[in-house]
């Protein structure tokens, strides 16, 4: 469908403020920006099993071949180039588990099942480490407060909180082999290791202060199936030492660290995480979120499966990746240049981490 609308003015456009000076508790909604979400993209909506399936399975696929010929060549610097490609295929098919949590009843029938058996406990990340977790930080009264698992102040820490919030990401293969292979296990027998397990390590969250609370419907029957999936994985990898020495192991953890650095960036700068605590309207959390649109193309290594629109999914969380590209197309075309939606346009990950980075130079009183 070719859409091209009459652009709508903006109402109440709000101005950008410098990051900690509160600006977003002065940003009203942009009423024509969120009615021109809605209307422009009714048709678009739905998710197409064509384009899940081949992208979620080729990415694993391809993944695991460049994975495995990263670990069985001679050549170094051929199996560095494979692990690169592997590193990227396998980024691109995780990224899957941010659009399993928001799926509604009936979405894609068996592919959640079918991405944790392929992608999710092999990687030793399921599902419902982002399920009933994810969705909280799209609650309008909880986005950027301390009861959202993953926002952070960054924009307003220390300088020294940004490569550590990117390089603590090294250590996440190793603590989630650590988790499924004796966290899990000793749960099972001590109730304390099992619920401190689940509070603090069953979430992808980045909010220290983050407690999980207990899985609803029908996720408890989905984590025990998926955690005992995770445990005989976990110790068959270890076990595969002493079959076929280090070396794969220690590629795997090597691919699969920079598959977390990797996200962890991506991370840094998916908002400008300029709030300091406070609620904030619908188009505040957009302002304070990011999209990375062509023309550049080296976001779509980075940010990928929809992720390079991540302050348009704010407006629209449940539009499926495939149609964010056109949802925002449309929208562009419909808003005038006062509206409130160019506000969350960015040039690329050098720009974003380069602000964030200034920001937190900057002495607070």
């Amino acid at each position: 469908m070719n859409v091209q609308p009459k652009p709508i003015p903006a109402a109440d456009t709000p101005l950008r403020r410098e990051a900690g000076s509160g600006w977003h508790a002065q940003i009203p909604d942009d009423k024509a920006m969120l009615r021109a979400a809605r209307d422009l993209t009714k048709d678009i909506a739905e998710h197409r099993a064509d384009i899940y399936w081949a992208d979620m399975i080729g990415s694993a696929l391809v993944g695991y071949a460049t994975l495995a010929g990263a670990i069985l060549v001679d050549s170094v610097p051929l199996a560095v180039g494979l692990a690169v490609v592997s590193v990227l295929a396998l980024y691109r098919a995780l990224l899957f588990i941010h659009e399993i949590s928001h799926f509604r009843n009936g979405a894609l029938p068996g592919f959640r099942t079918a991405w944790n058996a392929l992608v999710g406990v092999p990687m030793l990340t399921p599902s419902f480490m982002y399920e009933q977790v994810h969705t909280l930080h799209h609650k309008r009264t909880q986005y950027g407060t301390i009861e959202d698992p993953e926002y952070l102040p960054l924009a307003l820490m220390k300088p020294w909180s940004l490569p550590a919030f990117v390089l603590i990401a090294l250590l996440a293969p190793v603590a989630l082999l650590f988790r499924f292979a004796v966290l899990v296990p000793l749960g099972a027998i001590i109730p304390p290791i099992r619920r401190l397990t689940w509070e603090r390590l069953s979430a992808l969250a980045i909010n220290p202060d983050f407690r999980r609370r207990p899985p609803e419907g029908d996720l408890p029957r989905r984590v025990f199936w998926l955690e005992a999936g995770g445990m005989v994985w976990s110790w068959a990898l270890i076990a595969s030492v002493f079959a076929f020495g280090w070396k794969p192991l220690l590629v795997a953890l090597a691919v699969a660290s920079a598959v977390a650095v990797f996200n962890q960036l991506r991370t840094l700068v998916a908002h400008l995480w300029e709030n300091e605590g406070e609620a904030m309207t619908v188009t505040a959390q957009f302002l304070d979120s990011v999209n990375v649109p062509p023309p550049g193309r080296i976001a779509e290594l980075w940010a990928p499966v929809g992720l390079r629109y991540h302050a348009l999914h704010h407006l629209m969380p449940s539009m499926p990746y495939h149609s964010l590209p056109e949802a925002h197309r449309r929208l562009v075309t419909a808003l005038d240049a006062e509206s409130s939606y160019h506000g969350a346009n960015h040039a690329g990950m050098g720009v974003l981490v380069a602000r964030i980075a200034r920001s937190t130079m900057r002495p607070r009183g």
